[in-house]
């Protein structure tokens, strides 16, 4: 249970912070069409759209990721209240009713808009530059099939929670704002306590 949890988020992990260079790109390239629109006065016709298709791209694939760090949104003002092992169940019970339905139907709904879109290489119609738009379908279908395997291993967090009464910690590589900014604070305030 712990491997295939330990699994699931080092891949999510992986694919998030690959997609996330992706907002170097966009910098770039939104600077560069500045650049030529407004000094050089000649727009470019595809900045817009790679904009969006990267954007979007980075937003689908994130989400294994953020879902394996508990970094959701969720509306916890009960939630929070509960003991682990409550929480646990109603997790639990939520993934099954709600999560992996609408999953599964991102994936096949993908599946065929992607397939579809391949088979007569789909291109952007919003600009004049054609921007080909069939390989940001197909993410669709990675994204659902990451956040698949990620849930999987919510759900095996839950039943451990529901067996031991804790829940296992998700991996900590980025923190709040906020959080880091208690904590030295905090370390401040200790320190000159001392």
């Amino acid at each position: 249970m712990r491997a295939f949890i330990r699994f699931a988020d080092a891949t999510s992990a992986w694919f998030g912070k690959a997609f996330a260079w992706l907002i170097v790109l966009m910098t770039f390239g939104t600077s560069y069409e500045v650049f030529v629109r407004y000094i050089v006065g000649r727009p470019t016709p595809w900045a817009l759209d790679v904009s969006f298709i990267m954007y979007g791209t980075l937003f689908m694939m994130g989400g294994a990721y953020t879902l394996s760090r508990g970094g959701h949104v969720r509306g916890d003002f009960l939630y929070r209240l509960w003991k682990p092992r409550t929480q646990a169940i109603v997790d639990l019970i939520l993934y099954f009713l709600f999560f992996f339905p609408g999953i599964t139907a991102l994936i096949f709904s993908g599946w065929k808009y992607a397939s579809r879109s391949w088979s007569y290489g789909e291109v952007s119609v919003n600009s004049p530059a054609g921007i080909p738009i069939y390989q940001f379908k197909t993410v669709m279908v990675a994204a659902g099939l990451l956040l698949f395997i990620q849930g999987i291993a919510q759900v095996l967090r839950c039943i451990h929670c529901i067996r031991t009464g804790d829940w296992m910690p998700a991996a900590d590589d980025v923190e709040e704002t906020e959080i880091l900014l208690i904590k030295e604070k905090q370390a401040e305030l200790s320190g000159d306590q001392a």
